[in-house]
């Protein structure tokens, strides 16, 4: 079976991109990533956006960026799976290597969310909650990921300064990336004195509106060394895992279990011949501090129940034993929705590049996970130095 590696890593700064559209960040960080690889051309490109209608009026985006970048008559395609878009783009970038059709393709995430206004934001992101189960009464996204939140803290006996500590590690390590959103380090103090959106959820336990765009080359070994890319810039896409799970909240069997990242990450970890132990870093989907909790314990770093208590014991920080969102994950730095799961394999790249500027020592595997709606679609993705 052939293997797939990622040669070429680029993105842009997350934040409120009031001077560039949708195509100028895409674009942007295309051309970086293929900077990077040193290459000049893709055989196909695969976008991965979630709401680019509703917020930008644009769909057929394979063709406007392909275009925009000046690649000839490639395929190009969007992939939407909700926030879990950027994730589901670069699996079907791996599997089109993988089967040995493609050489070499391009991934790009991109979101351009700042343009709207904020309520019309928080109903265009609701969009990947169930409409008429959900919506329909008048349950925001914020509102049903608040509902977990108290349920979990009410269950394990956790309060809301201990769910801060997320966002506290999150901002510490995006304190120290050039490309993050928030820059600033913050304390217990700040989350707790935020302001609530949806009780218990306050506003800096939940990831920003924001724009931006990165994007990896993903190839084999073989094209890798024939095009010439040295060899300490391969990052090999060791596993991938996908799974959904019902996508209204009341249909679930448990509400403090993410099924479908267990499921996803079952795969991953069989693919590529490792365990939970054996991950060095995990990029989890922090859009809200919980789903950081249940996710740790969703993909095998904590038992259920025990994902905050990692936060509690300090073992999430960059040095420590499960380090999590080591550029600043989706709180710190930015959550461009279809992008996310794309900054966070850039991300993986650079720590095992030896590049990341918060960098995990001697990190050798790292995993991103990026989730769709509650938990209802997700992907996890493993990632080997070579």
């Amino acid at each position: 079976m052939r293997k797939a590696v990622i040669i070429g890593a680029g993105m842009t700064p997350v934040g409120e991109h009031w001077k560039l559209g949708l195509r100028d960040l895409a674009v942007e960080a295309l051309l970086n990533a293929m900077d990077d690889a040193g290459i000049d051309r893709v055989d196909s490109l695969y976008v991965g956006n979630m709401v680019s209608g509703p917020f930008v009026e644009q769909e057929n985006l394979g063709a406007l960026i392909a275009d925009w970048a000046g690649l000839g008559n490639i395929p190009a395609v969007k992939i939407e799976a909700a926030c879990a878009s950027g994730g589901a783009a670069v699996q079907e970038g791996v599997k089109a290597v993988l089967s040995g059709l493609e050489d070499v393709v391009a991934v790009v995430g991109v979101e351009k969310m700042t343009d709207a206004w904020p309520s019309d934001a928080t109903r265009y992101l609701a969009y990947a909650a169930d409409a008429e189960w959900e919506l329909f009464h008048g349950a925001s996204f914020v509102a049903l990921n608040a509902l977990v939140m108290r349920y979990y803290m009410k269950t394990y006996g956790y309060t809301e300064e201990d769910l801060a500590l997320f966002a506290v590690n999150a901002h510490a390590n995006g304190a120290k990336n050039p490309y993050a959103m928030f820059k600033r380090p913050i304390k217990v103090e700040t989350v707790l004195k935020s302001p609530y959106v949806a009780d218990p959820l306050k506003l800096f336990d939940a990831s920003p509106v924001s724009d931006g765009a990165a994007s990896v080359i993903i190839t084999t070994p073989e094209k890798a060394k024939e095009l010439g890319v040295p060899k300490e810039k391969w990052v090999e896409v060791a596993g991938m895992g996908r799974a959904i799970d019902t996508i209204s909240l009341a249909s679930r069997e448990d509400l403090l279990s993410l099924k479908a990242a267990k499921v996803a990450a079952e795969r991953a970890y069989r693919m590529a011949g490792v365990e939970a132990k054996d991950i060095d870093f995990f990029e989890v989907h922090d859009a809200f501090t919980v789903m950081a909790a249940l996710s740790l314990e969703a993909l095998g770093a904590a038992k259920k129940g025990e994902g905050a208590k990692l936060a509690k014991e300090g073992q999430i920080a960059i040095d420590a034993d499960y380090p999590i969102q080591t550029m600043g994950g989706l709180k710190a730095r930015g959550h461009p929705v279809g992008a996310t799961g794309v900054y966070q394999t850039v991300e993986a790249v650079l720590q095992l590049r030896g590049e990341a500027p918060s960098q995990v020592p001697d990190a050798e595997i790292g995993l991103t996970q990026n989730i769709g709606g509650t938990g209802s679609n997700i992907t996890v993705n493993v990632f080997r130095r070579v």
